[in-house]
């Protein structure tokens, strides 16, 4: 990124303090602790509610995972806590306390989405917020608010994205999850579906494809023999060191050609990116050893090493993104996995019986790499019978666990409904865990029924470094955050909101652009135009009627024309994934509004949907199509008092959203300042895709200007403010 935009800005935002990052010794050295609380903030991917025995659910069949059930008990559990229905848009409200429709950050960020759908760089970021109190900020691992490499036209600030959007160092991926399984396990098989799993498992699992010997390869050139006379299946250990089998053979002097370590293969490969606090950017290679081995453990890795370089003295706030639980589905370490763990070497990674063991098994490998943070980091120790002794008001920071979304359908637990999961409004798609812990919680081991949500996690890490952010944050922008802080400080505090929100929509492509083709994903029997690959779909489990796919060689272009074809082959219709859904919800009722295309009339049609709700264990009271009162004759008076509140309540939300053509820097004024910024756009990235696209056509061209110019001297700030 160039210095003239980093300058204006900073000039921007010239009330707020910058820091350097100071390195230093470990934190658990016994020195005075700082004076402000660290914060280490985890953040869970796809992992809702369901999941976890320790808010009252997992299934018939729960993974063990005794290191966050330690956490939860030294800290406090919010049993009511809502995130955005997809990865983006809840990561945005983190660090933005801001909701969907303000930002325009509706859905996860994919390749063909504009500037104007990613994180803007004139967002007040909590690491812009934290540096006022001398924090340096991090983010390790997955955050996925931005474009990447795969469409850099779209991708304005490059990979320095993650500096520029304030955080001091990033070590991580800019895409949304780990890419598809690499079926040809590194090229040693001429059949890309041998594969499953993305490894070579021996004879015993596969006699036809397996192989029980064979020369373990590095990318820098290395070779060991292995065999099953050392290791259990050494396709696999291979895989795991970061290595490529080749299955049979001995080691040679140079690597043999037909080897591939230039192809992703699922968690065990990391195009990973650097943003270094001088604002040197690193792109590293999928061939590099830095980024080969699975990301749970390079995850963690990247996580201690940061920590450990900062000073006793120096406050700091780390972000760290887990991989886990995303799509694909693929076998994590043997070293990560309880003693009795579901042998897995002979599995396909498709089928739906192997999709749920390997949902736990993932879950269970992420909270062994969460006790080894805390542990390497200081802040816990083991006991003798080798359980986490976290002992949070021995140390300085805070400890705060979160997911960003619900779990994806083919991992869901009963009694959770697998078809009203992520990417949906519905309890699945967003009741997530959300647990605190540290030494400003009075009276540990509690559970908290209030609502609170994703947003509001922009005011926790506000209030733990002591900011006000309703006093930094405009106004008239709009901030959605409400406090989190009392519920820790004070036993039996009253609930905060009285409502919650939630929205999952359509991002901003271009007006010249063709939609993303249509995938179905079968077990939630609906057909979405997200992905711009054919492996990202079948990642999904979806059916690619795109190019190349089921509906022949051209396949078709739309997810009407996809029921159409499957009317000729005599099968039943799919749902369309909606254009949007919004949810808000008081304590005991829930309003569902969904606006989906009608094929027939060619218009997107509004329809509301309302459920009584709550979060009984273990059967809590969902919002499934049975419970939809509006279906019913008539709603009783308390019903529809509730209803009316809701409806009201959701439309005036939605009508806050002001909106102010020709202000790209979002402080509602149209001035020199745009046409300022306006020119560095039009120049940097080609003039391609950025906030000061206006008209949405990709370009930030003279076209875009003339808007700036039509509305210059425009002040949109409500006359209040």
């Amino acid at each position: 990124m160039k210095k003239t935009f980093s300058l204006l800005f900073m000039a921007a935002l010239s009330s707020i303090a910058l820091t350097s990052c100071n390195s230093g010794h470990d934190v658990a050295s016994g020195d005075a602790p700082a004076q402000t609380p660290n914060i280490l903030f985890i953040v869970l991917d796809d992992l809702g509610v369901d999941q976890l025995p320790v808010f009252g659910y997992g299934g018939l069949t729960p993974a063990q995972t005794p290191n966050i059930d330690a956490i939860a008990h030294a800290g406090v559990r919010f049993r009511n806590a809502w995130a955005m229905p997809t990865c983006s848009p809840g990561r945005a409200t983190f660090f933005q306390g801001r909701y969907p429709f303000r930002t325009d950050v509706l859905n996860a960020v994919v390749a063909l989405d504009l500037a104007n759908s990613q994180v803007s760089p004139y967002e007040i970021t909590t690491p812009k917020l934290l540096k006022e109190k001398g924090y340096v900020n991090a983010v390790i691992g997955k955050m996925h608010l931005s474009g990447s490499d795969l469409n850099p036209a779209n991708n304005p600030l490059g990979n320095g994205v993650m500096h520029e959007l304030g955080w001091d160092y990033f070590e991580g991926y800019l895409d949304g999850g780990p890419y598809p399984i690499d079926k040809t396990a590194g090229g040693v098989s001429p059949d890309a579906q041998v594969y499953g799993c993305g490894f070579v498992p021996n004879t015993r699992d596969n006699p036809t494809h397996g192989a029980d010997s064979g020369a373990c390869y590095q990318s820098t050139g290395t070779c060991t023999t292995m065999s099953t006379a050392n290791y259990s299946t050494p396709g696999r250990t291979c895989l795991e060191q970061g290595g490529i089998f080749d299955p049979a053979q001995s080691c040679h002097a140079t690597l043999p050609a037909y080897l591939d370590f230039d192809t992703q293969n699922g968690y065990y490969t990391s195009q990973l990116v650097i943003n270094q606090p001088d604002a040197s950017v690193e792109t590293i290679a999928i061939s590099d050893p830095r980024g080969r081995g699975y990301r749970g453990i390079l995850e963690t890795d990247g996580a201690v090493r940061w920590i450990k370089q900062q000073a006793p003295s120096q406050p700091w706030m780390l972000s760290l993104g887990y991989s886990a639980i995303h799509t694909p589905l693929q076998p994590p370490p043997v070293s990560l996995l309880p003693a009795d763990a579901a042998e897995t070497g002979a599995y396909t990674c498709t089928e739906t019986t192997e999709q749920r063991i390997l949902t736990n098994q993932m879950i269970e490998a992420l909270d062994k790499e969460i006790g080894r943070l805390l542990i390497e980091t200081g802040l816990a120790q083991r006991k003798p019978d080798g359980t986490l002794d976290y002992r949070p008001q021995d140390t300085n920071t805070m400890v705060v666990i979160m997911a960003d979304n619900g779990t994806y359908g083919p991992s869901v637990k009963a009694p959770f409904n697998l078809l009203r999961a992520k990417g949906s409004a519905y309890q699945t798609g967003v009741w997530v865990p959300l647990i605190v812990a540290g030494p400003m919680v009075k009276q540990p081991d509690r559970d908290i029924p209030h609502m609170v949500n994703s947003a509001d996690m922009f005011s926790l890490f506000g209030e733990l470094a002591g900011i006000d952010v309703q006093q930094k944050v405009p106004q008239a922008r709009g901030l959605d955050a409400q406090p989190i802080l009392p519920y820790l400080t004070e036993p039996g505090h009253t609930s905060i909101r009285s409502t919650n929100f939630t929205e999952v929509g359509t991002n901003i492509t271009s007006v010249n652009a063709d939609p993303a083709p249509p995938c179905v994903i079968p077990s939630s029997n609906v057909c979405v135009q997200i992905f711009p690959q054919q492996g990202v779909c079948e990642d999904q489990g979806g059916t690619w009627y795109g190019p190349g796919g089921v509906a022949g060689g051209a396949g078709v272009t739309s997810c009407c024309a996809v029921n159409d074809y499957r009317e000729t082959q005599g099968s039943n219709p799919v749902d369309i994934f909606p254009h949007s859904q919004r949810a808000i919800r008081d304590e005991q009722f829930k309003l569902v509004r969904i606006e989906r295309l009608n094929c027939t009339s060619g218009q997107i049609e509004p329809v509301d949907e309302f459920y009584a709700v709550n979060e009984a264990t273990p059967l809590p009271k969902l919002d499934n199509a049975p419970g939809n009162l509006l279906a019913r004759k008539a709603l009783t008076a308390e019903q529809q008092k509730h209803y009316a509140a809701l409806v009201s309540g959701l439309d005036n939300l939605l009508g806050s959203r002001i909106e102010c053509p020709g202000d790209g820097n979002l402080d509602l004024v149209v001035d020199n300042t745009d046409i300022e910024n306006w020119k560095h756009f039009n120049t940097s990235n080609g003039g391609k895709s950025s906030w000061y696209d206006f008209n949405h056509d990709g370009l930030t061209d003279e076209a875009d200007l003339a808007i700036i110019r039509q509305n210059l001297g425009k002040d949109c700030r409500p006359s209040t403010i």
